[in-house]
């Protein structure tokens, strides 16, 4: 995942009474075992309570640009390329433009659906020709595949769908620059530039909505999903140029034949024309074409929430780890954050381990307390013992980082005139659901 949008769900704020879980750590960074990789031997015994805190620090892979970051850093005075060369050092500033084109994944459906409007036109890209549709008597148009990999285009007057063309190859609809309507089951989005009826293999008569259009109206979809528009003008405008790097980064290594890009957190969030705002709209015109390269090539901007104080290593040398006095500031909760769970969450996790009795972390990052974001670590069960990673236990416990420790759950509250516990009603465990 690319990013995690900096307003998903927060967390409590470290509790004071929070006790510890017998020898927190033994020892520590007992030898690095790479550039990247320290080993340990961090011990965490399952309190007697069966609920343990887990304490952590960040949101997001820690890669590139932490968002809460470039705020801060905005904040603080810097320009965007300021805290782009912060986040993403060895880099230059260069341009880059053309088209894009945009697997638009929620569109399961077999066609490719909008509304009838003045100026639409449909596409043959194997003809190389177009035609104006008639909006009157239409309410909507679409493109269906057919056994030959042909399109059929069709629209449709009450409940009836009628053939109006059919041609071979690919077709799409466009409106001139205007935005267009896409409908799928009881959602519309309106989009810019084109959308594609694209078969995804040869033979297929269902077709993929892809939507090709200039990068820069590209962005403008993007950033309203993935930051706050109305965050500081530098920090958007940061927004923008990674965001803009990154989508041409995919148009060199494109996901797949017939799009390069896809709209969800396994690229970056893309909303079309429906999810554009007009402040973060301003910071796309106000770097128009700007990206940032690496070797003559656009870098793998890399971005994400929170650093937590420190951003993590990847392959290239422009994300490296190092530490981020720009993400700690009052706005962010994901800088550091608590929750609260049952063990028994961990164990219907980890089914084979039957009753955990210990965690224990045997290699980090080596940035920050506990020594960094954990790599490797063992759950120790009565039954047996799992060796996984840190990625694999953030994600199925739902946790924000892998940036992580754990300690006992704070006791339980008497009454007064009474000594059982208080509903136990405080815990935040949202991010489990």
């Amino acid at each position: 995942m690319i990013s995690e949008h900096p307003m998903r769900r927060t967390f409590p704020a470290l509790v004071a009474g929070a006790l510890a879980i017998g020898a927190l750590v033994l020892t520590t960074a007992i030898a690095p075992s790479s550039a990247r990789t320290v080993t340990v031997d961090q011990r965490y015994p399952m309190p007697s309570t069966g609920k343990i805190a887990i304490v952590g620090h960040g949101y997001g892979h820690g890669h590139g640009m932490s968002q809460y970051g470039a705020e801060g850093a905005a904040r603080q005075g810097l320009t965007w390329q300021q805290i782009t060369s912060f986040y993403y050092p060895g880099t230059k500033v260069a341009n880059g433009s053309g088209l894009v084109t945009v697997l638009v994944s929620a569109d399961t459906s077999p066609d490719v659906v909008v509304d009838a409007r003045a100026g639409l036109r449909v596409g043959s890209h194997a003809q190389h020709k177009g035609w104006t549709l008639p909006a009157k008597g239409t309410g909507q148009w679409r493109l269906r595949g057919t056994t030959r990999t042909r399109t059929r285009v069709e629209f449709r007057s009450g409940d009836t769908w009628t053939v109006w063309r059919i041609f071979a190859g690919t077709g799409s609809f466009y409106a001139s620059g205007l935005p267009i309507r896409l409908r799928y089951g009881s959602t519309s989005v309106l989009y810019r530039g084109r959308l594609i009826a694209a078969f995804p293999r040869a033979g297929s008569t269902d077709v993929d909505t892809v939507n090709a259009l200039d990068i820069d109206a590209y962005i403008k979809g993007v950033i309203p999903a993935e930051m706050p528009a109305t965050w500081t003008p530098a920090a958007v405008q940061a927004q923008a140029v990674a965001a803009r790097t990154y989508a041409s980064y995919e148009k060199q290594h494109p996901r797949a034949k017939h799009y390069q890009i896809c709209d969800t957190t396994s690229c970056q969030v893309y909303g079309g024309y429906s999810r554009e705002h007009p402040a973060s709209n301003a910071a796309v015109d106000a770097t128009r074409g700007r990206i940032l390269t690496y070797a003559g090539a656009p870098a793998f901007t890399q971005f994400g929430s929170s650093s937590g104080g420190w951003t993590s290593a990847n392959q290239f040398p422009y994300l490296p780890a190092k530490a981020d006095p720009y993400d700690d500031w009052s706005g962010n909760a994901n800088h550091d954050w608590r929750i609260e769970l049952d063990v028994s969450r961990i164990e219907k996790a980890w089914p084979t381990i039957g009753n955990l009795r210990q965690i224990r972390v045997t290699s980090r990052d080596g940035h920050g307390q506990w020594q960094g974001r954990i790599e490797r670590m063992t759950l120790v069960g009565g039954t047996r013992s799992v060796t996984i990673g840190g990625d694999e236990f953030r994600s199925r416990l739902g946790l924000k980082s892998t940036w992580v420790s754990f300690a006992a759950a704070a006791a339980p509250r008497k009454t007064a005139t009474s000594r059982s516990a208080l509903p136990e009603d405080a815990a935040d465990t949202s991010v489990l659901d």
